[in-house]
This record gives structure tokens, C-alpha cells and sequence, in this order.
């Protein structure tokens, strides 16, 4: 490809609503066109990258037994309807209705097409287990894009299902598509994503984990033990905690006129805020019942933790008036049965806690749980914190950072064939349902993600195996005779050789074309210029700043065959 070919625009200057290193240089560089809030058109620049990173995805895929498919981005609603999700799903599923009135939605997801496509299919027990994927246009009406192709609307992704006959060969294959997520990752060029325990959401499920790409930009709280494996996502960090010592107390109702949160009775009575019981109150979307949550006065709730116990979603409460507590003064004592109540695990470390007394300017302070209130329930319901105790190793080694999710996977059990109706037939000729695994990779996004992972101030550093060329051919002053038919030379042979090149054949200054040249992000960069033929060489740098050579011109094509030959065994080196 010839720059002066290529439909592309670049910026000098950043666009104000760009925020993220990705974002910047993938709109300065021409990568993409924004078309309305989180859609975009791609460049070919971004679509020679996100083929490669398609066909890395193939590769793995395929290698642990996938079967390439392809679903409809249009789905009929009664399909969502027999799962479920039709009603479940909130507006981020895109409902309409076509013109003969039928309910329709644009697929964000594909687990109701998927046993659909299969139930009918795999009848007999000798037919499983098998797995199914696509790459494959989705649509999200998400209300937070962001970031370019990191939080889009619009999206390619990559969706795998799995079926299978025992919850053992489930767990087998789950671990097998987990080594094959870690093999796409470490070969897309970012081998530092970690996986997590996650919240399995509204894909349902028990078992989830999500790759992290590990970032100050990312938007998921990740929980990280510095002493041993254990990762999650802040939604679903299990909490730990060691006795904090405490001599029992009488209880006794104190004032504490206008103070109404945590820090002010803390500083005024003189305690520690872990001494402190905190209420919080919740309602309940299902059914609008009020849910105070108690949690130790340090803590904050997590109210993905609450809404798993609670199966229900769930917001701040709006009126307490008629729900028998106080407002800024909540206790556990003299609550009716209007008034859902939980107690947080944190609760259950101390003897002795400063609590509300549900009156008006007034606290208890003594209030020992099993003594005042008998044997109460502790739920974990909490945010885990920095330094807090890792719930495997029971050091005090949790870390919290930030990430980007990359991809995730589910064990969604019989959520999805179950409500479907799908069945099989077993060894023994009675009808069965089989159960899935789900396994998802948003293509844009890695892209998008590793340009976070791997840039500088001038622009992306882009890994041999997803680079969109090896090789960027920059002609300085391809108006002079000697340097053009070398130039021109060059890039026949290279693409002979089956090197990807872009050849920068711009009569533009050298200012110019190395600038676009570090937004374009070719790892290995090859400069023509009168100087250097005069000199008898040519100039051949890596765009990480690794290398910069000046390789004799009648040796330099091998050198540069040899060169991208080594980066992309490097980047196919890998022990997963």
C-alpha cells in the first residue's frame, strides 16, 4: 500500500473529547470516523489490524475444537422471550418491531441464537460435547460510551458456546477456552492480561471470570493479592476479616445532636470508624421494600454483592417515613418488619459497636450484636479495601488497580437450554438438558486496548502479529531519481518476499513522515534518503526505539526479511 493511495486523515492537534491515550492517537492517526455516540466507521488501517486479531481468535478457537458459525445481528423477540431476557433486560437491548408488527431486537448477545440453532441439531448424547462461535456485528445501546472503541454502542465481537452433558466436562472445557484466552492475548502482543473472578451479570450463571487488561484508564476495580493468585473484580472480591479486639459494654442511648454521618460521630465520641455501625438504605426495584444494610462504619457496601443476594436490582432509598427507622440515626434495635434488614460480615469482628438509636439526635454506643440483638445472619455485602486480608492466602496483601475487560467467560449452566426447551437424549434413552459455557472477546476494544498497553507520546507501538504492515517504507525527498527507484525497488521485493509494507511516496519533509509514521505504528521502519544512499545506506529502526541501524543498502532487504521474521517469532513465542 502506497501512502498516497490510502484514504486516511490525520490530526495534528487532539480532539477535545479524546481523553485516553487510545482514543487520541486512533482519531489523530485516521483509524476511525466517529458516525453518532459509540459508532464509528473503521479506516483500513484498523481493519488490517482487527482481521489479524480475527484470524489469531480463529486460530485458537479452532484449536480447541470450535466451529465456526455465523447468527443473525437481528433476532425475533420471541426468542429472548422464551429465555427471559426480553423483559429482564433493560434498555440496553435494542427492541423494535418490524413492519408486519412482530417483535424484533438487535442482538447484543447470542446465547438465545446459539440453542436455537442447536436444539434441534444435537439430539443424541453422541453428538456432545461440541462448541459453536462467530465474529460477529453486536449492538448495545450502551448509556456510558466512552473512549473511543473501548466503550462503543456498535461492535464486533467474538461470542463462543459450548454444550455439554455433565457439569465435570463443562468445567474441562471451561479451563481449555481459559489456557486458549491466555494464548490470544499473548499473541495480540499484551500477555500481561490477568483473569478475574467475576459477577456473572445478566448472563447468568455461577462461574465466571473476566481478562483484564490492567490500567489507570481501565473502568473495572480488579482486587489483586500480591502474595498469592487471587484476583476478582471488585464486584465479587470475597471479604476477610481478623478479630479486632474490644471489651464488652454497656449499652447506653448518648446524644449527638446534628450529626448525621459516620465521620462526625466518630470524631465526636472519640472512636475508631470501625467501631461504628453504618446503616444504609436501599429499596428494592421488585417489590419497593425497604433494605437497611448494616456494615462496619470503615466499609462500603457493594451493591452488586446486594443485588445477587437479593435478586433484585435495587436503588437509595427515597422515602423512609413510613418505614419505622430514622433518617441520618439508623440502629438494629426497634425495627419493625416493614424494613428488610442485613447485617455485613465486618459486623462480626468486634464486641462492642457505636450504632443510630432511630431517634433523633441520638446513638447507642455498646450495642453488642448477639447480646442486644441475638443470633443475627452476616452476608458478605461489602467493598474489599487496600491492604485488606486475601480470602485464600490470609495475608494482608490485596491491592486494588484498575482494568479494562478484554474478554470473559461464563459457565451459564442450563439458564439458557432449560428455559428453551433444549434436550438430548442420554445413554439410557431418557430425555436430558444439556448445559453451556459462553465465551466472549470484543475485537475493537482489544485493539483499542492494546494501543493503551502499548504507545508513547507520539503514538501506538503496534506488536508484529496485529500490526496493520511489518514494514514502513519512508522515501525522504521521493522527488529525487535515486531515491525513488530505490524506494520503488525496495517495496516490489518486500512484497515479492510476502512482507506487508506501506510505502510513505509523499513529497512531503521529513518532519512530516516520521510524525504520521509514529501514528501509523509499524513496528519496523525502513528511511530511503539521499544522504544515507550516498553514505551507501539505508536506515532501518524499530518503532519501540529499540534498534536504529544504518544497514549497508545491498544488504539490506535480508536484513529486514530476517528482522520481521525474528519480532514475529517473537510474538508466536509463547508457554501457554
Amino acid at each position: 500500500m502506497k501512502f498516497t493511495q490510502m484514504l486516511t486523515k490525520r490530526f495534528k492537534d487532539t480532539p477535545a473529547d479524546c481523553q485516553i491515550a487510545s482514543h487520541i492517537f486512533m482519531i489523530r492517526g485516521g483509524y476511525m470516523k466517529n458516525v453518532g455516540n459509540g459508532i464509528y466507521s473503521l479506516f483500513p488501517i484498523t481493519k488490517r489490524i482487527t482481521a489479524k486479531i480475527e484470524n489469531i481468535i480463529r486460530e485458537e478457537m479452532n484449536r480447541i475444537d470450535g466451529q465456526e458459525v455465523l447468527f443473525p445481528v437481528v433476532m425475533p423477540g420471541s426468542l429472548w422471550k422464551e429465555s427471559g431476557r426480553y423483559d429482564a433486560i433493560g434498555s440496553e437491548l435494542l427492541r423494535f418491531r418490524d413492519r408486519s408488527g412482530n417483535d424484533m431486537v438487535l442482538g447484543m448477545t447470542h446465547e438465545e441464537a446459539a440453542v436455537h440453532l442447536a436444539r434441534e441439531t444435537a439430539e443424541s448424547y453422541q453428538q456432545y460435547p461440541f462448541m459453536i462461535y462467530q465474529i460477529q456485528t453486536k449492538f448495545r445501546d450502551e448509556p456510558r460510551a466512552r473512549g473511543g472503541l473501548i466503550r462503543v454502542r456498535e461492535f464486533t465481537m467474538k461470542d463462543a458456546y459450548s454444550f455439554h452433558t455433565t457439569k465435570e466436562d463443562l468445567e474441562q472445557y471451561y479451563m481449555r477456552c481459559h489456557k486458549a484466552y491466555e494464548r490470544i492475548f499473548a499473541r495480540c502482543g499484551v500477555p500481561e492480561v490477568i483473569s478475574v473472578k467475576s459477577d456473572s451479570g445478566m448472563m447468568g450463571g455461577k462461574v465466571a471470570h473476566e481478562f483484564m487488561l490492567c490500567t489507570p484508564i481501565g473502568e473495572d476495580s480488579l482486587v489483586v493479592c500480591s502474595n498469592c493468585d487471587y484476583r476478582a473484580n471488585m464486584e465479587n472480591a470475597d471479604c476477610k476479616y481478623e478479630v479486632i479486639s474490644a471489651d464488652v459494654e454497656e449499652l447506653k442511648k448518648v446524644a449527638t445532636p446534628e450529626m448525621k454521618t459516620i465521620e462526625e460521630v466518630a470524631s465526636f465520641l472519640g472512636k475508631d470508624m470501625n467501631a461504628l455501625m453504618k446503616a444504609v438504605a436501599y429499596q428494592k426495584e421488585t417489590d419497593d421494600k425497604i433494605v437497611i444494610v448494616f456494615v462496619r462504619g470503615d466499609l462500603e457496601v457493594n451493591e452488586v454483592k446486594l443485588r445477587n443476594y437479593l435478586k433484585s436490582e435495587v436503588h437509595p432509598a427515597l422515602d423512609l417515613e413510613n418505614s419505622d427507622v430514622c433518617a441520618g440515626f439508623i440502629g438494629p434495635k426497634g425495627i419493625t418488619e416493614k424494613v428488610q434488614v442485613l447485617f455485613d460480615m465486618s459486623l462480626s469482628t468486634r464486641e462492642n459497636f457505636v450504632c443510630g438509636a432511630n431517634e433523633e439526635g441520638f446513638h447507642m454506643t455498646g450495642l453488642n450484636i448477639k447480646r442486644d440483638l441475638g443470633d443475627v445472619e452476616f452476608i458478605d455485602l461489602a467493598k474489599t479495601t487496600e491492604g485488606a486480608i486475601c480470602p485464600v492466602c490470609g495475608q494482608h496483601a490485596i491491592t486494588l488497580t484498575r482494568g479494562i475487560e478484554v474478554g470473559n467467560i461464563f459457565q451459564l449452566g442450563d439458564k439458557y437450554t432449560g428455559s428453551m426447551g433444549m434436550k438430548y437424549i442420554d445413554q439410557n434413552g431418557q430425555m436430558q438438558t444439556p448445559i453451556m459455557g459462553c465465551y466472549g472477546i470484543g475485537v475493537g476494544r482489544l485493539a483499542a486496548s492494546v494501543c493503551e498497553a502499548h504507545h508513547d507520546d507520539y503514538g501506538p507501538i503496534w506488536p508484529m502479529s496485529i500490526a496493520p504492515w511489518q514494514v514502513q517504507l519512508c522515501a525522504l525527498r521521493a522527488d529525487d531519481a535515486e531515491v525513488r527507484a530505490f524506494a520503488d525497488q525496495m517495496y516490489e521485493k518486500l512484497q515479492d518476499a510476502g512482507i506487508e509494507v506501506i510505502f510513505d511516496d509523499r513529497p512531503v519533509s521529513a518532519g512530516v513522515m516520521f510524525s504520521d509514521a509514529d501514528l501509523t505504528g509499524v513496528p519496523l521502519r525502513v528511511v530511503v534518503s539521499p544522504k544515507g544512499l550516498k553514505n551507501g545506506t539505508v536506515e532501518v529502526a524499530k518503532r519501540d526505539k529499540s534498534m536504529m541501524e544504518k544497514i549497508d543498502k545491498d544488504q539490506a532487504f535480508d536484513f529486514i526479511v530476517e528482522t520481521v521474521k525474528a519480532m514475529k517469532a517473537e510474538c508466536e513465542n509463547i508457554n501457554i
